[in-house]
Formats: structure tokens, sequence, C-alpha cells
């Protein structure tokens, strides 16, 4: 390494000590609103490199020039900070990553790192196919990973179309995930990881998360689990000793609906059985600066500036969305016409225990209002009527107020039938084994006053 490149690198470690011990010192003691509203940026970052923009700004550049080309070599050689191409870095896209990671990792005593991507599904490739390599060990058996069955539709074809019948790695679907005994039997030499969704879209589907957890570190595999439908605002599977955790951000974190926008954090020190120092120490860095640069599923500047601004009021959007969703559901509970209802906060659901156990709105004992622990069980649920799927599907007709579509996690209230629409593709014997039955009706609550929503619930039920 020349003398320009050291210069270079050894400044590198001086800016990256200092902004560690900002965000150790200062910015890891804040309360989680706080960390929602500011993430990593600071007055000093501002003042010095954005012309003292209070907001962070969106950087529309495909690329980055640099002073010279020992800088350059620098860059291009992982040396040191930059961003270089925005097909591998950006600094707006660092400005969210940085706040999901801190968010994500919020009562985590480690560190956390974030890889944004284009959209929910591919930040599900990112976090599961650095996994699925041969091992150095000789095996001829095909590798595998084991999921629980109640997962979104997309997520299910990518894992039994894409993964299994394209390139052959077996996916072994958990059908009851609340048997610790059923995970652990599809468990062998060549298992990879643990994949979990929960709560599960549509179904509600819930399980005892740090059991998964301490089963998959057993075996020596990551524990990887999508809690898009929770947000780290209800959920934060990493401070449970989680290794990795995908959302789609087009869902609940940007309830606005302006983005389509993925995000993987990882926890530093990864448990796995692939031999690949740098994938283990810092999985988030190492898929953004080696597999994602290759297949280039990168978030543009401008949509992770709109995301992040959704971000910034999430525990309280959370709090409302959950509190709008339990009246409703307590409605549908009630209604003669309705046969059933998923939502995890109604006590006589078979899960409302164990979503109990791991559900909770964060801070909520820093909150005026509260000044104790609050349960909330954010603002999905799934419902059946009495008159089966013509009744459904004429019940769905006739919503006024509450949009038709196969959207989730909007500030507006939305519904649809997975059956036809979300989980159409994979069939009906293999929604069975997903629960997901042909008159489901999937529906989320936005923040309207939900007595208003109540109303166009109730008009359209009277029409079946």
């Amino acid at each position: 390494m020349n003398e320009g490149v050291q210069k270079y690198v050894d400044n590198a470690k001086k800016a990256l000590a200092a902004h560690r011990r900002y965000i150790d010192e200062e910015v890891k003691k804040w309360k989680f609103d706080t960390i929602a509203v500011h993430g990593a940026y600071s007055v000093q970052e501002a003042i010095e490199n954005n012309q003292g923009s209070i907001i962070e700004p969106v950087y529309m550049s495909s690329s980055q020039a640099f002073r010279d080309s020992d800088e350059m070599e620098a860059a291009l050689a992982y040396l040191i900070p930059s961003w270089t191409y925005s097909r591998i870095h950006n600094p707006s896209m660092g400005y969210l990553e940085a706040t999901l990671a801190l968010l994500e990792g919020y009562g985590f005593d480690g560190e956390t790192g974030c890889c944004a991507a284009s959209s929910g599904m591919a930040a599900i490739a990112s976090a599961t196919d650095p996994f699925l390599v041969k091992s150095t060990k000789k095996s001829t058996e095909p590798i595998n990973f084991v999921s629980n069955a109640q997962i979104y539709g997309g997520t299910f074809q990518q894992f039994n179309i894409r993964k299994m019948q394209d390139r052959g790695i077996e996916c072994r679907w958990v059908v009851e995930p609340n048997n610790i005994d059923e995970w652990a039997s599809k468990i062998d030499s060549d298992t990879r990881f643990l994949f979990g969704e929960l709560p599960s879209n549509p179904g509600l589907s819930f399980f005892d998360l740090k059991k998964v957890i301490d089963l998959a570190h057993e075996h020596g595999i990551p524990a990887i689990f999508d809690t898009t439908i929770a947000t780290p605002a209800l959920l934060r599977p990493i401070s449970l000793g989680a290794d990795i955790v995908v959302h789609s951000v087009t869902k609940t974190l940007t309830a606005s609906g302006f983005c389509i926008a993925g995000a993987v954090i990882a926890r530093k020190h990864i448990v796995t059985n692939i031999d690949n120092d740098e994938l283990r120490e810092d999985f988030a860095t190492y898929i953004k600066l080696l597999p994602n640069r290759d297949v280039g599923w990168c978030l543009s500047p401008m949509q992770a500036i709109l995301t992040l601004n959704d971000i910034r009021t999430l525990r309280s959007k959370m709090d409302i969305l959950s509190q709008n969703s339990m009246k409703v559901a307590e409605f549908l509970e009630g209604h003669s016409k309705v046969s059933a209802v998923n939502y995890l906060g109604l006590r006589n659901h078979s899960l409302h225990n164990v979503a109990a156990k791991y559900l909770w709105l964060v801070d909520a004992e820093y909150d005026d209002q509260y000044k104790k622990p609050v349960n909330r069980y954010g603002h999905l649920m799934s419902f059946q009527l009495k008159g089966g799927i013509s009744a459904a599907r004429a019940f769905f007709d006739h919503l006024k107020r509450i949009w038709r579509a196969t959207d989730l996690g909007r500030i507006k209230s939305v519904a649809t039938i997975p059956s036809i629409s979300t989980h159409q593709q994979m069939g009906e014997d293999l929604r069975s084994m997903a629960s997901i039955p042909a008159d489901l009706i999937r529906l989320c609550i936005g923040a309207e006053h939900p007595d208003d929503m109540i109303a166009d619930l109730e008009q359209a039920l009277e029409k079946t």
C-alpha cells in the first residue's frame, strides 16, 4: 500500500472511531422515538457535510468523485468508507440503514448493521442466498433450510419455486410452528438456517421465538425472521438472540405507500456453519459490498429518504394502528355473520398468550399515558364469514371506505382475499398447508377513526 493510500486509510479509521463513539456514547442512550427521528445523522455532520440541512439530503447522483487516484484505490478496495456508485451504496441509503439498524437493535448490547434493498423480496433473497452454498465438507445430500409454512405468498414462491424447483435447494416446511420438535426434526448437517415469519401474513401465525432461536444455535446455524407486520416498535428478535431480521419496508414502516423497499438487519458475529469469516463477522456489510453489489438489488436515494421520513413516528403510529385494530377485531368477533377472526390481541385466540409474551409497545413504560409495559398486536387481521367464499366476495365487493388492494401496512385501511390475490399462485393444496382457506379475508386497519371503518364493515356485511 503506497503512502497516499495509507493516509486515506488512517484518516478513515479516525473518522470511523469518532462516529462509533458518537453512536455508543450518545445515540444508543436515546429512547426509541428519538432514534427514529434523528437516526445517526448529527448536527455536526449536517453543518460540516450538508450545508446545515436539518433533514437528511437526497443524493440524486449515480456515482461519487474522488480527490485523486489514491482515494479511488482505497475506496474501490473497501479500505475506507465511500459510496463510489449508487448500486453499491449512496449517502441517502446510508441514513436509512443506520436508523433501521439502531431501531432493530434497540435494547441489544451489541452492534447491528443494515443493508437496504429494492423490495422486501430482494431483502429475503439477500438474507438467505449467501447461506445456500456448498460447505467445505463432503456431502451427497442437497443443502436445505427450514421455514414455517405460514408465510407471505411471495416468500413462499421464492422458497418453493425459485430455490427448490429452480435450484434444487430443499425448503423443509414446518406446519405446526409452535411444536419445537417439528422444527428439530427437519434439521440435519446440511441445514443452513431456520426462517420464520411472525406475525404471519395473512393467517396471523405466531410461535415461541426464543425456542426457535435457541434450537438454531444448538445446531450452529442462524435464526432469520421476517417481522414486517410487527416492526421494531413491537418486536425486536435480535435482542432475543436472533441473527438476522428482514423487513418488507414497503409495508408498515413506510405506511404512506410511496415506496417499495426492503431491509436486512443483522447483528455482528452471527452464528453460521458457512466457512466465510466476512459473512460471519458483519453480515449486513458483507452482502452490501459483495453479493448485492453484483446482483444490483439497490434502493434509490429518493425512496430511502421518503421511507426514512415515514419511520420517524413509528412507535406512536403502531400504537394508534394497534388500538384501532383491536376495536375492529372486537366488532367482527361479535358479529353474527362472522365465523372466525384471526387477531392476536383477542384473548380467545389460540395464540394470544404466546403473542402476548413477545409483542410489546416499545418504551410504553416511559410514556406518560401508560407508565408501564403495554401489549400491542399490530394492524393486520383476517376473518371468515359464515356464508363461505360467495359471502366473502360479496362482502369484499361492497366495501366503500376500505380499499380493495393486495397492499397492506398502509395509513389507509386495505382489504384483500389472499386465495385470489397474494397467495393465488400457491395452489389449493399448498394454501391448505399454510392455513389459508379460500374464503379468508385479510384486513389491515389504518389510522382512520375506527368507528368509520366499523361502519363500512357493517354495511358490507349487511349485503352478504
